[in-house]
């Protein structure tokens, strides 16, 4: 096999060259598990193409930690704003880079390099551990309803349909997750990562769209049956070790990489990741495209996605309902894209012609 520069740099040849033997040998293997810690540098740079009065503009920064597997490093930040620094929200620690422009300004740019270490995680499901409980303000947290993810409603009653008959917190995150699985498809027409607006997915029948709308289901439908569950919005780093051409970066350039997981949390194993979201990926985009949900290459992600994730992803927070400092616009669903604002309002994130913005990611030594 011949390499690319790119590939080598990402996990060197050894494991880029294991990675395309099981699918091209006819077997699914995708069994991440918790090994060596892998450091990437993601760089943001943004520009206003048509500032309007004074300029601002946030860029999640990667905040969420967790001592198993996600650590995030320093981040820097230059540009031509007349300030810029680092703020939190308040309610779920999201960290941003908050810029200012004043008027006049011509072309308001900002670049943002953050650092951050990741392995694979798994977690045991065959039987419980000793875990340190949620404390009762994390339970309230991750079990309250949002703009986005109602708890009661069709929501509710949609969660006490798929639960039924289930006697364990497992058991009925199993079931919310097979149900999102066998019910959801991921629509290739929807803008970004979608919405997340759960309730309308319910009362319209329209179980489509990608991953912010997929586990936000799960996530709400975990909520409304009782389980502590959460959005984790981040960013895919790097490729697929073990060959999912859906489920990694395919260069550098990962602009466009965002990536929502979930997780739900469950008493005496803690939080199980889950990623329903990314099957429905692979069942429409891994090669050769549109594979049925017992493709060899379907069955093993939806196995492991419920309990285990590879981690050639970055996660960035797990805040909703973000009120951006010195906003004038409302809060934003999730924080997940850079986000920009003139004096003609809330820049849409998504749009090349009113906001540029182009994020890389390389491995580098720790």
């Amino acid at each position: 096999m011949r390499l690319t520069r790119r590939e080598a740099l990402l996990g060197g040849a050894a494991s880029v060259a294991a990675s395309s033997l099981p699918f091209a040998a006819g077997a699914a293997i995708f069994d991440p598990k918790p090994g060596a810690w892998r450091s990437f540098e993601v760089t943001t740079r943004i520009e206003i193409l048509k500032p309007e009065g004074a300029t601002r503009a946030w860029v999640p920064l990667p905040s969420f930690e967790d001592a198993a597997w996600m650590r995030p490093g320093d981040s820097t930040w230059s540009g031509n704003a007349g300030k810029a620094a680092k703020q939190v929200d308040p309610v779920y620690g999201a960290g941003m880079v908050v810029a200012e422009w004043p008027a006049g300004t011509a072309a308001p740019k900002l670049e943002v390099v953050s650092r951050i270490s990741t392995r694979d995680r798994a977690v045991d499901l065959s039987k419980p551990g000793q875990v340190a409980p949620l404390s009762a303000a994390e339970r309230a947290l991750y079990t309250k309803a949002t703009d986005l993810l109602p708890t009661d409603g069709i929501v509710k009653a949609t969660a006490d349909k798929i639960t039924a008959g289930q006697r364990t917190d497992l058991a009925k995150a199993q079931a919310i997750y097979d149900w999102v699985v066998d019910n959801t498809f991921r629509n290739p027409k929807t803008r970004g990562c979608g919405l997340g607006d759960i309730a309308s997915m319910l009362k319209t029948a329209d179980l489509s769209g990608k991953c912010a709308d997929l586990n936000a289901l799960f996530v709400g439908l975990a909520r409304a049956a009782g389980l502590a569950a959460r959005d984790i919005y981040g960013l895919r780093v790097a490729p697929s070790k073990f060959g999912y051409k859906s489920l990694g970066a395919g260069s550098e350039v990962v602009t466009k990489a965002q990536h929502c997981r979930a997780e739900v949390f469950v008493d005496g194993f803690g939080w199980v990741p889950a990623d329903p979201a990314d099957v429905r990926k692979v069942v429409l985009e891994e090669p050769p495209g549109k594979l049925a949900l017992d493709d060899p290459k379907v069955a093993a992600a939806r196995r492991t996605l419920f309990g285990a994730w590879e981690t050639n992803w970055l996660a960035y927070n797990v805040a909703h309902d973000v009120k951006l400092p010195g906003s004038k616009a409302g809060p934003v669903g999730f924080l997940m894209y850079p986000q920009a604002e003139t004096a003609a309002g809330l820049l849409d994130c998504l749009d090349p012609d009113a906001m540029k913005y182009t994020i890389t990611a390389r491995e580098v030594t720790a």
